[in-house]
Formats: structure tokens, C-alpha cells, sequence
């Protein structure tokens, strides 16, 4: 099975940064191709899509954090990172990381089946 260890979430103000990491274990590619993915949201509700990057490197992300997140993998340690710089108060959220054995298209919700159980990121003013 696949499993997802997140941390590095928390409580900041608005204008800090925080860096998430994701490690992920027990997935293998079949194919060689993956796309791994950032999303938040409320638990148990639809997920925004926030970034993703793929096994080519290429990375996506959403209009509402670009320029201010990036997301990077690190495949020696299995791990995926979202760098959060510049944070507002609408970027709140409990914040999953997900893959996916398909070409990288982006943060889509629907075309990820592997998740990790969310870290919640809270920024206040």
C-alpha cells in the first residue's frame, strides 16, 4: 500500500513562509512516469488544486500561488516539497500531497487515487 508521512505544516503569520515535505512509500511506476501533486482544502470536501510536478520534472501550478510556492522532489529520499513564501491569510487549508501513475497535467483532484492524510497550515494576521 501506499503511504504518505507529511509534515512541516503549522501556525504562521501572514508574509512567513513554511516548507512541507510528503514522503512517500510503497509506490512503485509501472510505466516509469508519475505525476505527484500538492492540493488543500477543508477535510472531507473538494480539494483546490495547488501544485504538481511530474517524473520529467515539469511542475504546474495554480494562478493563486504562483510566483509565491514551489514544489521540488527529492527522489533519493522518496520526497516531494512545497516551499510557501509570501503566505496569505486564503492559503489556510489542510494540505494534501497525492500521486498518481499518469502523465503530470497538472493539480487535478480527479486524476489522483493516492493520498496523504493532510497537515494543516493555518496563517493569521
Amino acid at each position: 500500500a501506499v503511504e504518505f508521512v507529511e509534515s512541516g505544516g503549522g501556525s504562521v503569520r501572514t508574509g512567513e513562509s513554511l516548507r512541507l515535505s510528503c514522503v512517500v512509500s510503497g509506490y512503485s511506476s509501472t510505466y516509469g512516469y508519475y505525476c505527484m501533486g500538492w492540493f488543500r482544502g477543508p477535510p472531507g470536501k473538494e480539494r483546490e488544486g495547488v501544485a504538481a510536478i511530474g517524473s520529467d520534472g515539469r511542475m504546474i501550478y495554480a494562478d493563486s500561488v504562483k510566483g509565491r510556492f514551489t514544489i521540488s522532489q527529492d527522489n533519493a529520499k522518496n520526497t516531494i516539497y512545497l516551499q510557501m513564501n509570501s503566505l496569505k491569510l486564503e492559503d489556510t487549508a489542510t494540505y494534501y500531497c497525492a500521486a498518481e501513475e499518469t502523465n503530470c497535467r497538472g493539480p487535478v483532484a480527479t486524476a489522483f487515487g493516492h493520498w496523504g492524510q493532510g497537515i494543516q497550515v493555518t496563517v493569521s494576521s
